[in-house]
């Protein structure tokens, strides 16, 4: 009888071990779902920037005969 008690505690102790390493697991993977968001949000902004500033006069002037 001792030893189904000694296993059944070993039994649970593997559990509660898997649930830990279960849970740091998920832990790290949201870190780097937070770290990918942030890298793709910063990235687009780079992407993003104010209309370009025309470079001397090509296209400004507009010579219309009528």
């Amino acid at each position: 009888m001792t030893q189904s008690v000694g296993s059944a505690a070993v039994s649970q102790s593997y559990e509660l071990l898997g649930a830990s390493l279960a849970k740091t697991q998920q832990k790290q993977e949201g870190r780097q779902t937070l770290q990918l968001l942030e890298s793709a949000v910063n990235s687009s902004s780079a992407l993003q920037s104010p209309s370009p500033v025309p470079v001397g006069n090509l296209g400004q002037n507009i010579d219309i005969s009528v």
